[in-house]
């Protein structure tokens, strides 16, 4: 199994340790050629703005694109959340529509305003998950075909399931805890659908 993780900006190589830890071989994506092979690909948290920007620099929105019609596992953290969104409640940055939820950009305030928080998150079962904030977004609507895995205390979702897609607006990455990592790495077909 590969494990693309796109390398523009941001806290990719958190999740590229991550993965090490996992035994999981990763390739840092930067270039459309950088998906040739990929199992499974993680957007991580990074400026949303500045990603949308580098990924049409770089033209690597309409492979993504591909890669999640095709049934590849994608998982967005933070402002790969934002990226994998149908629709944001501001103007810019436009993203990728991949998943059927609207998202509020640094919903939680500015970078003083980081928490943590302990969340069920339903497919690691009873115990909790401490989930970082940093500068996060916060998923306003979901469509039906979404799956909520978690919420916040006051109900607002924070991690959703589409099929093959994931997002999470809080930061997995960040802790000791790879709960996360795994259960994405499950969604892999074992024949790899491209």
């Amino acid at each position: 199994m590969r494990t693309g993780v796109l390398a523009l900006q941001g806290d990719f190589a958190e999740h590229i340790a991550v993965l090490k830890r996992l035994k999981v071989e990763t390739v840092e994506v930067r270039l459309p050629r950088d998906l040739d092979g990929v199992d499974a690909l993680i957007m991580p948290g990074g400026e949303s703005t500045t990603f949308s920007y580098l990924m049409d620099l770089y033209h690597l929105k309409e492979p993504i694109r591909e890669m999640a019609g095709a049934g590849v596992p994608i998982w967005g953290t933070c402002a790969g959340l934002i990226m994998m969104a149908r629709e944001l409640t501001e103007d810019q940055p436009i993203p990728l529509r991949l998943m059927d939820i609207q998202v509020i950009r640094n919903a939680f305030g500015r970078q003083v305003d980081s928490f943590e928080a302990d969340v069920e998150v339903e497919p690691l079962g009873p115990e909790k998950f401490t989930a970082v904030f940093i500068r996060a977004p916060v998923i306003a609507q979901v469509g039906e075909g979404i799956r909520v895995l978690s919420r916040l205390e006051d109900g607002r979702p924070v991690a959703v399931q589409q099929g093959n897609l994931l997002g999470t607006s809080f930061h997995p990455e960040l802790t000791d805890d790879p709960r996360l990592h795994r259960y994405f790495l499950s969604l892999v077909p074992t024949e790899s659908p491209i």
